[in-house]
């Protein structure tokens, strides 16, 4: 049985020096036999399958990435029901209550999001001015 701190992590300690090491060493023996070959065709972009179309420095639209911080949020509420559902018994009617005002409160937010078309980034400039 180890006595102290240092007897208990040396073997871990051990473990992520021989990993690396062993890394470094791969990576190195990588670079130095391993077989380049440049060709105007391995510098292409590759996007699962797709040929690439324009330039890879177009720009995407703002609506793109609010889309996805909105998923990002409405994910993160959803990860807040599972504990909730773990320990429904024991919360009784008010753990009821508590949750179902949150569920009203995300839903109002989808609503108000769905509503000013935050979810529609598909509208073109000429239809948004109208």
């Amino acid at each position: 049985m180890p006595q102290n701190y240092i007897e208990l992590y040396f073997p871990i300690l051990v473990q992520v020096i021989i990993a690396a090491v062993l890394a470094a060493t791969l990576v190195g023996v990588t670079g130095l036999l391993g077989f380049r070959a440049k060709s105007p065709l391995k510098d292409t972009p590759y996007e699962s399958g797709m040929a690439p179309i324009g330039s890879a420095q177009d720009r995407f639209s703002v609506k793109f990435y609010l889309v996805g911080m909105i998923f990002i949020l409405f994910d993160i509420e959803a990860v807040f029901l599972y504990p909730w559902v773990v320990v429904y018994r024991d919360l009784k009617l008010f753990g009821f209550f508590e949750m179902l005002i949150f569920v009203a409160l995300v839903l109002v937010g989808f609503y108000y999001i769905w509503k000013k078309g935050a979810l529609d980034w598909s509208v073109t400039r000429k239809e948004e001015s109208k």
